[in-house]
């Protein structure tokens, strides 16, 4: 049966394979289960009902748009809230507090509106092929340079951002920042103080599940990336035991297992507040939903296009066969988000670590998704994968998507610029969509500067034109 529904012999792959795949895409992005209802909110601040109904709601709604994919688009594109606009939405939350006087809740709840607005925005234009059409509008020497722009995006997660360690304190320390680039081992233990042993543990734990996926992988095992995060586990759980004198599997003792429905219920479960909507005025409004549907069209493109590229699923002109199905996907995401009590949801760059495990089809997604809904009943777990681990396969799936560099024609300076800008503004920025702009800006300003305006078709140019006003237009 699932050799017919997903047609795992013509994608030349396996059950197994494909479910190993979508294992390890959910270990290296199990961290938004937690984090998301953190940020949404405020780490607390809105009350645990709150937090309680964003996290199941992150669990639902990526598990629904996973099967969405799966089933409709037969890919192995995995999806949940999207960092970056999750972040976005608890500031703007905060301001909404200050601009209209109402409490945590319920500018929360006005939010919701927002998304619900944006995914029917999305569904329609998907629907309508117009998704579809923007990204045949990206030159095809940008696409081919999106994949090993992600790539470099993913190497300085897992290196920059994705491990860091608090002392007693407070005070954040990030590996590449603070440990390696400390003047001396002895400045960056004077400094972290007693958060320097987690921190030579997690170094130690990343660069040992990062060579275990090498070597694995350079004899070819399959399951090199999940194999190489197991190990890493281990051994900081370990060394968290035996070296640093913690229980690492202490928050399993006190932890619940049973999903708390009641609290989204109450708090975000089809809670819209339109009231709240009207009071934040037309024109914030409607700001807020270009602001949203720009980044996660761009977004999302770019994690398709970028993605499907390192995976061989893109034609000789960079298409990709069932485009329009993948972003159904996404906008379906959103829509049971924002029912459920979540941020956009879009598709995740992680998905290049189950992609590079061998997923090629929608079972991937399946699998992941069903990872995901388990989650609802076994958070707990996932929470205990250290950072570490993750961070050794991101930085591992980085490196193998730097090499659709050779796709790129460096001879075409109206490419290459482009796309070094692209690869620069993606991980200092921390935003496909907005890396694709300053892309699309480049290329369309180069070319008209050389006398080739010929060679930028119309939707070319509006995009461009979009990004500028978007990112120089003050309103």
């Amino acid at each position: 049966m699932l050799e017919k529904r997903f047609k795992l012999s013509e994608n030349n792959t396996t059950v197994k394979t494909e479910v190993l795949a979508g294992l390890t895409t959910f270990m290296t992005m199990a961290y938004i289960i937690a984090l998301n209802p953190n940020i949404l909110t405020g780490y607390g601040a809105g009350g645990q009902e709150l937090w309680n109904g964003v996290f199941l709601a992150t669990c639902i709604s990526s598990a629904v748009a996973m099967f969405v994919m799966a089933f409709l688009a037969n890919k192995p594109f995995c999806l949940a809230p999207g960092m970056g606009l999750n972040s976005f939405m608890a500031v703007v939350i905060g301001n909404l507090m200050a601009m209209t006087g109402m409490g945590y809740v319920q500018s929360f709840q006005s939010m919701l509106c927002i998304i619900l607005i944006e995914g029917v925005i999305f569904f329609i234009l998907s629907l309508l092929n117009v998704r579809e059409k923007i990204v045949d509008a990206i030159p095809l020497g940008i696409r081919m340079g999106i994949s090993p722009a992600i790539g470099l995006m993913l190497m300085n997660i897992g290196l920059g951002s994705n491990v860091y360690i608090a002392n007693s304190d407070g005070n954040q320390f990030f590996v590449m920042r603070d440990f390696f680039g400390a003047l001396t081992a002895k400045f960056a233990k004077d400094t972290m103080g007693d958060a320097y042993p987690t921190m030579v543990l997690s170094v130690v734990t990343m660069f040992i599940g990062l060579f275990v996926i090498v070597v694995l992988a350079s004899k070819g095992v399959k399951s090199a990336v999940i194999v190489g995060m197991l190990c890493a586990s281990v051994i900081y759980w370990i060394g968290d035991f035996a070296l640093l004198g913690t229980n690492p599997f202490a928050s399993l003792t006190t932890a619940s297992f049973v999903p708390a429905f009641g609290d989204m219920a109450a708090t975000t479960l089809f809670k819209f507040n339109f009231q709240g909507l009207v009071e934040m005025g037309w024109f914030t409004a409607v700001t807020l939903v270009i602001t949203f549907c720009v980044i996660d069209m761009f977004d999302t493109i770019g994690t398709l296009v970028g993605t499907a590229s390192r995976a061989g699923m893109v034609d000789h002109q960079g298409n990709m066969p069932n485009m329009k199905e993948a972003l159904i996907s996404d906008a379906v995401g959103t829509l049971v988000g924002s029912t459920t009590g979540t941020s956009t949801v879009t598709t995740f760059i992680e998905s290049a670590s189950g992609v590079e495990a061998g997923g090629r089809t929608g079972l991937t997604a399946l699998v992941c998704g069903l990872a995901f809904l388990a989650c609802t009943f076994l958070s707990p777990i996932a929470a205990i994968i250290p950072a570490a681990a993750t961070s050794a396969a991101l930085i591992y799936v980085g490196v193998l998507m730097m090499t659709g560099l050779k796709k790129v024609n460096f001879e075409d300076l109206s490419v290459c610029v482009p796309v070094a800008l692209m690869m620069i503004a993606m991980p200092i920025s921390g935003s496909i969509g907005h890396a694709i702009g300053i892309g699309m800006i480049s290329y369309a300003v180069i070319k008209i500067a050389t006398g080739k305006i010929k060679e930028v078709s119309g939707l070319t140019l509006g995009i461009a034109i979009i990004f500028l006003i978007k990112f120089f237009l003050a309103i």
